[in-house]
């Protein structure tokens, strides 16, 4: 079952959410001159199924299917059994070259996908790459991917209409669209910073389901330092959005420190073994 932590988590972020959709659907529909109902239930039905299936293709560009013979079987072998025990459906194995060891998830129950990196199979052993993809399937479990994205979809309506606003408010002005630019992004980092009350919670969450699956944090832990230790030095090759997904958000900017999207991975460490 999907820590309760996390669904009230999800619950409240997502109540929150749809509060800054509403304002944004309410002042689309008066600058537009029409009904509310149409755009707000439109604009839901449309645009984060769209931005889903839009975010789905881009993270899983250059991956290919991991093939089920050969020196992957074992991998697919222990990924059906973990999904079995698990309560989900098998996802679909993908492998792609990252930059650096890591993996993501992507999509819902009946529908989710387990990319690994090849930088990462030749890195773990056995066991740890087992933590590694359990902890994978505890996102596709536990929906927190879908959540993520629904999120982002909200975050970029509202910075569209923050925009426009500002645009048609201030339209003799010659530098008005650099403003309406930051106010659109500033709108934008507000949906955020409720996005990520989900996003590090989720990866604890999913630490947890991974040890439980396996029966201990031990492998995992392993995982993870080994993660760290081989992503210095390297640059990763997914976009953010996709780095915010991965097991291991290799950015190290400034920015990506102040607005994390995973906790420190000393604590995930620490809270495995504990």
């Amino acid at each position: 079952m999907t820590d309760f932590g996390l669904k009230l988590r999800m619950a409240v972020v997502g109540s929150i959410l749809f509060g800054f959709y509403l304002v944004a659907a309410t002042v689309i529909s008066a600058m537009w001159g029409v009904s509310l109902i149409p755009v707000l239930v439109g604009g839901m039905l449309v645009l984060p199924p769209i931005q889903y299936k839009i975010g789905k293709w881009s993270a899983l560009r250059g991956a290919q299917d991991m093939p089920e013979e050969g020196q992957y079987r074992e991998i697919h072998r222990m990924t059906e059994s973990l999904a079995r025990d698990m309560g989900v459906t098998k996802p679909r194995l993908m492998v792609m070259q990252m930059g650096v060891p890591n993996a993501f998830a992507v999509g819902r129950k009946g529908a989710g996908v387990v990319c690994v990196s090849t930088e990462l199979m030749a890195m773990l052993e056995r066991d740890e790459l087992e933590g590694v993809i359990a902890h994978e399937i505890a996102h596709i479990k536990n929906r927190d991917v879908i959540t993520m994205v629904i999120g982002q979809s909200i975050g970029s309506i509202v910075g569209m209409v923050a925009y426009m606003v500002y645009m048609f408010a201030d339209e003799r002005n010659p530098g008005s669209i650099f403003v309406g630019m930051f106010v659109s992004s500033l709108a934008q980092l507000l949906v955020t910073v409720f996005v990520l009350a989900i996003s590090r919670y989720r990866e604890y969450v999913a630490d947890d389901d991974a040890r439980q699956a396996i029966g201990s944090g031990e492998p995992l832990a392993r995982a993870l330092e080994k993660i760290s230790r081989g992503a210095q030095g390297r640059e990763s090759a997914v976009d953010d959005s996709v780095n915010a997904l991965c097991i291991l958000n290799a950015d190290r900017g400034l920015l990506a420190t102040l607005f994390a999207t995973h906790p420190p991975t000393e604590k995930r460490i620490e809270k495995l073994r504990g």
